[in-house]
């Protein structure tokens, strides 16, 4: 079989060394908290940006080199099948995320876009079984083409709507034969750009119904994947409807839907909603519907989406705390969402990017665990909220008292004694485990 890549397999060598092409920090079989490393990070090798992205953007061509590419769109389908496991292999990665149009070419109606993917899935499971490689997610592409400029399950247009429907039904159907513990919904222009054209009421329930029957065809057809959502606060629309996790819950529970989905956390969505990465994942941790992680970077000088690979020790030293008093991710993992900057344009930049990805949420893991052990921050909150455990505050928490009494209670007791939050301490102990 051909060789796309000159890169050989990927070793733990250790902090010590200074290969490049080698885990200084990713050692997958090292205990954990009782589990393996490879278990908290269940990497998962993006098919967009691994294996589509070319290197271009709105000022330039393409830059990207990859021995894979063919003018046959459909031939190129199987040249990335057979790529992107070899890519897994050598890096050590289990899992995979994938839209349908970056798996197979959409051509010129869904029933032939379907048919090819359904050639070229066939082949990537015959690979999943030789090389036992799983599918983390799957998800359909419902923002590029230009029927969807309005919108998808949110566009005016009815013939739009049931056109995404049917591309949803076969993707779903996809993940399915490739046993996807989940699948995504990122509402890619579920949004709008001015109210002056557009019925946001009429948009919401149209979105709300999609959903309910996705929700519905999970069941129906045996996929029973863990349904996930992606918040984005903007781009490409001006005002995404799922803007960050605390909007996408009040939607669900609008309409009845907060039971059947949880969240795909992107680090540089939290970012673009002014909101830091472990934020996000905190406020889906707390209401219980943390599902996975797309996992990258933004550049806060730049106010859209970069997909940089994860390098911030600080963020994936937070996320990963935030993961661990989660209990883990269960049918998640961590999908490396990002792309090589356009002027890494080697094979080698490519392995690098993920070899940095890896080593940084590994050093995060190990981080996280350590503070958790030490009990760090958690016996600095239990003595800060100490108060709501006994007297007044122990009736607060238990719901036993009126807001009469509490005034009462106030009357009576007009000395107040606060103490200090310590941040700056904290800041600092928090550096000293880094």
């Amino acid at each position: 079989m051909k060789e796309y890549f000159t890169v050989g397999k990927i070793k733990y060598e250790g902090p010590k060394s200074t290969n490049p092409l080698a885990f200084k920090y990713y050692n997958k079989d090292e205990m954990i908290l009782g589990k393996p490393m490879k278990e908290h990070l269940k990497f998962a090798m993006s098919w967009w940006h691994t294996l589509c992205a070319k290197g271009s953007d709105q000022f330039g061509s393409n830059t990207m080199e990859r021995t894979f590419e063919n003018s046959n769109p459909l031939q190129e389908a199987f040249a990335k099948v057979d790529a992107g496991f070899e890519f897994m292999e050598k890096l050590g990665i289990e899992y995979f995320c994938f839209h349908d149009r970056d798996m197979a070419p959409e051509l010129a109606t869904l029933k032939e876009s379907n048919e090819a993917l359904d050639k070229v899935s066939d082949y990537v499971l015959e690979k999943m079984k030789e090389t036992k490689i799983k599918c983390l997610w799957g998800t359909a592409n419902c923002f590029n083409h230009k029927r969807y400029l309005a919108g998808a399950g949110t566009s005016p247009n009815a013939e739009v709507f049931a056109y995404a429907a049917g591309q949803i039904k076969k993707a779903m159907d996809v993940t399915k034969k490739l046993g996807g513990e989940n699948y995504v919904f990122w509402g890619g222009r579920e949004g709008y750009d001015t109210l002056l054209n557009t019925d946001v009421k009429q948009e919401l329930d149209h979105y709300a119904t999609l959903l309910t029957l996705a929700r519905d065809y999970n069941k129906k057809s045996g996929l029973n994947a863990q349904l996930l959502i992606e918040p984005k606060p903007k781009e490409p629309t001006k005002h995404q409807y799922d803007f960050d996790v605390q909007t996408v819950l009040g939607f669900l529970k609008t309409y009845g839907l907060e039971q059947d989905f949880k969240m795909n956390i992107e680090a540089n969505h939290a970012t673009l909603a002014i909101h830091t990465f472990n934020h996000e994942l905190a406020m889906a941790r707390i209401h219980g519907v943390l599902g996975s992680i797309d996992a990258n970077q933004g550049d806060m000088l730049l106010g859209w989406d970069t997909d940089q690979f994860p390098t911030n020790l600080y963020d994936a030293v937070l996320a990963m705390y935030e993961v661990l008093l989660n209990d883990g991710l269960g049918k998640g993992g961590l999908n490396f969402d990002a792309k090589v900057r356009r002027q890494s344009f080697t094979d080698e930049d490519l392995f690098i990017s993920y070899i940095a990805g890896m080593d940084t949420f590994a050093r995060g893991l190990r981080v996280a665990a350590r503070l958790l052990e030490d009990k760090v921050f958690e016996s600095f909150k239990a003595t800060r909220y100490a108060s709501y455990t006994t007297g007044i505050g122990k009736k607060i928490a238990e719901h036993k008292v009126t807001l009469e009494e509490l005034s009462e209670y106030a009357l009576a007791h007009d000395e107040i004694h606060n103490t200090s939050g310590r941040q700056e301490w904290l800041e600092a102990v928090l550096n000293q485990y880094l």
